[in-house]
């Protein structure tokens, strides 16, 4: 099979990290991936806030009520919507950053800030952008799950053909 398509397979969120930051090339080389994600009409409305220091992860955290990773994590990439950006959009970033960490060994866990007008005022975010979802990232730990397949319903069960139910 082909490397690519095996990523996608056994892309999982893994939820614990090494007690280690992140190298700042590996970090480059994500952020790179995200800038590189397609939009519609190629906008690029959005920017990404990394945090790093243990505090303001902290606070990150309690935006989400399952922001545990978070906080675990010694990285987040925050995604910013700047404008009217299409969360389709936001999500292909997300993908794209999750995939890239993967590629470069490390593990990443995406979280839904639920409190985003806390989310917006923890990372001082400017009036008129958004900010939904992060990404927890780190190297894998000691006790992070390997990637299983599985887990998933029957194609069957999720495919409908011409219309919704054929």
């Amino acid at each position: 099979m082909n490397t690519t398509y095996d990523s996608i397979l056994r892309l999982r969120a893994i939820r614990k990290y090494a007690d280690r930051p992140i190298e700042p090339e590996d970090l480059r080389r994500v952020l790179e991936a995200a800038r590189w994600t397609g939009s519609a009409k190629n906008r690029q409305n959005w920017s990404i806030i990394v945090v790093e220091d243990p505090e303001q992860m902290a606070r990150l955290a309690s935006c989400a009520p399952f922001g545990g990773p978070l906080s675990a994590a010694p990285t987040a990439l925050a995604l910013v919507q700047e404008g009217s950006t299409y969360g389709f959009d936001i999500g292909r970033m997300a993908q794209n950053i999750m995939l890239a960490a993967a590629a470069l060994g490390m593990v990443s866990c995406p979280v839904t800030l639920h409190n985003n007008e806390k989310a917006v005022e923890v990372l001082a975010i400017p009036e008129g952008r958004r900010c939904r979802y992060a990404i927890a990232l780190g190297y894998p730990g000691p006790a992070s799950s390997p990637a299983k397949a599985g887990g998933r319903k029957p194609l069957h069960e999720i495919i409908h053909h011409n219309s919704y139910g054929s």
